[in-house]
């Protein structure tokens, strides 16, 4: 073993041999060896940023062998949402709320409105404080993303702290980090944003982890501590809850050189090229229906491929994206690994999914600050490239992939993150659970759903009871809806209705209507989901009544749910 991987290897062994004895000093819930043998584990992995179809299973042809493995084991869903952003996807996730109802309506900025505190609120449980009460250990690695962040006044001392050159402190409200919402471990990042070498924000439990190894990539630090806190389960009687938030394929793009150079010629072929062939694989493996499914118009078509002066470096930069995924997928290969060596995996339940659409945004021209450093910890300076001469991929460079690579990446949709077209909310779910589910190995799923209903799909697989107070403060209902009927292979309908809002984003949907409007475009749109999945024939001229209808419907739900805009005002 080279000297590198063995200093991370010792540093893992190190992190998981303190988080577990730690775990320990919190007394466990009370539950006999038979009661807790018939309850299965469950573990939820989330991508960050990943298209619809980046996965081999939903279209691709990124290489993920492991993903695939337990969507052609398991259910693959059809029609299941997020809520279009990292943050309050995670909010929605954990709580089995609508975000807004968790304190999490824009990002992890305080603001002074019930719904847009930017962490989870007092009138919220999460998924492990439920999971705790029915006997589950609980554990967590990755992102965290759901507690307000400490920033420094000063630009210069903020950048300071994020090139590891000073040591400000807590980076959230330590009443706010995982350990103090129920998880009794975790390992990750308390902040959104990571240089995926050497991440700011990593902590063990509450305690910042200061340095870190000379090799250490962050997909493989969360995998790898995923797997030993699995380890240590098998040691006892009692079943674990896991949420392991990846941050891959998040910008900035950064992989290691060997998984770059599987996808060199891949993308050389372009933007059309790369999306005609997901269509016509997801057509082939009746992911989608082509009568229902036609594939959108690209977006900003009128250039060309063949004539973009900036072919080698956007061929590079989805390299580097399909690079993370891959790397990921690899350590989901371990941790299906580790449970089928401990004996784990027929009575456990793995969910797969992504928090939001692929990413639009430009990093580059945000430049450092706030979250996005200057240099790295040895002084290097930080390329923020605008103009597409540094290729992406090492530590050195903050980049993303951009709106037309997020188009594709989204095939067969529109849009992306932070938007409420399908581009940006509809999430590829995977469910695998070799001893409760029943429906047949590799089937689709229709059933509408959303990342609120992995709270009452616990709360049903777990025998445990969702609370009506928690700690002194009343809890508020949960909205979700039980994935169960469609383990068992029954036709459920899931959501008869759906809402979202994100900074002036929002959409309703109705059975199969849905009406939209874009974030810098407060006009409604109505589409026809039955007929037009990719939302491309806007009807709302032919059907008044039922923009009306849905409108209103909107309206009521904003005004019952701590959502902007406030009542009375004009959207």
């Amino acid at each position: 073993m080279k000297k590198g991987l063995f200093i991370l290897s010792l540093f893992l062994m190190a992190l998981a041999s303190i988080l577990f004895l730690g775990s320990f000093e919190k007394k466990l819930p009370a539950t006999s060896s038979a009661k807790a043998a018939n309850k299965p584990n469950i573990i939820v992995i989330m991508a960050d940023d990943m298209g619809f179809s980046d996965l081999g299973c939903y279209g691709g042809e990124i290489h993920t062998p492991n993903i695939d493995y337990l969507a052609n084991n398991g259910i693959r869903y059809t029609q299941f949402y997020n809520t279009s952003r990292c943050c309050p996807t995670r909010a929605a996730l954990l709580t089995g709320l609508y975000n807004q109802q968790a304190g999490i309506g824009k990002m992890t900025d305080a603001e002074d409105e019930p719904g847009y505190r930017g962490h989870l609120t007092e009138n919220t449980v999460t998924l492990a404080e439920v999971l705790k009460s029915a006997g589950y250990q609980t554990a967590m690695a990755g992102k965290w993303h759901v507690s307000n962040t400490n920033v420094q006044k000063n630009p210069q001392e903020q950048l300071a702290w994020l090139n590891h050159q000073k040591d400000f402190g807590d980076f959230a409200p330590l009443s706010q980090y995982p350990t103090n919402r129920g998880f009794d471990k975790y390992f990750g990042n308390i902040w959104g944003v990571v240089d995926f070498f050497d991440p700011f924000s990593l902590v063990s439990g509450t305690k910042p982890i200061k340095n870190v190894p000379k090799n250490y990539y962050h997909t493989d630090a969360i995998n790898d501590t995923a797997v030993a806190y699995i380890k240590s389960y098998a040691k006892t009687s009692a079943p674990f809850f896991l949420y392991v938030a990846q941050t891959a394929p998040h910008w900035p793009l950064q992989a290691l050189p060997k998984d770059i150079a599987n996808y060199k010629d891949t993308y050389k072929s372009g933007w059309d090229a790369i999306r005609k062939a997901r269509y016509e694989k997801m057509t082939k493996m009746g992911l989608i229906d082509p009568a229902k499914t036609k594939l959108a118009e690209r977006w900003q078509s009128d250039l060309s491929w063949d004539a973009n002066p900036d072919k080698e470096w956007d061929a590079q930069a989805m390299a580097v994206h399909a690079a993370m995924i891959d790397r990921m997928d690899q350590g989901i290969g371990r941790i299906i690994k580790t449970l089928r060596e401990t004996g784990q995996l027929e009575n456990t339940l793995i969910l797969f999914l992504s928090d939001n659409g692929a990413s639009p945004e430009n990093c580059a021209a945000y430049g450092p600050g706030f979250d996005r450093p200057s240099e790295t910890r040895d002084g290097r300076k930080i390329t923020y490239d605008l103009k597409k001469q540094v290729m992406p991929g090492p530590q050195t460079t903050y980049a993303s992939i951009g709106q037309r690579w997020a188009n594709v990446a989204n095939t067969p949709y529109q849009f992306w993150k932070a938007e409420s077209y399908e581009g940006g909310i509809h999430t590829p779910l995977v469910a695998f659970w070799p001893a409760g589910i029943k429906a047949k190995k590799g089937t689709y799923s229709e059933q509408v759903g959303h990342v609120m209903d992995f709270m009452s799909t616990f709360v049903e697989m777990a025998g445990a009871t969702y609370p009506k107070t928690y700690n002194g403060h009343a809890i508020t209902p949960t909205t979700g809806v039980s994935l169960m009927p469609s383990f068992q292979g029954k036709a459920s309908p899931g959501h008869e209705k759906l809402f979202n809002e994100h900074f002036g984003a929002r959409y309703v949907r109705s059975g199969d209507w849905k009406l939209v409007s874009a974030s810098k475009d407060t006009t409604w749109h109505l589409f026809n989901l039955a007929t037009d999945r990719t939302e491309t024939q806007d009807v709302a001229t032919q059907h008044p009544d039922t923009v009306s209808r849905l409108k209103n419907l909107w309206q009521q739900w904003a005004s019952t749910h701590q959502v902007f805009p406030k009542p009375g005002k004009k959207n």
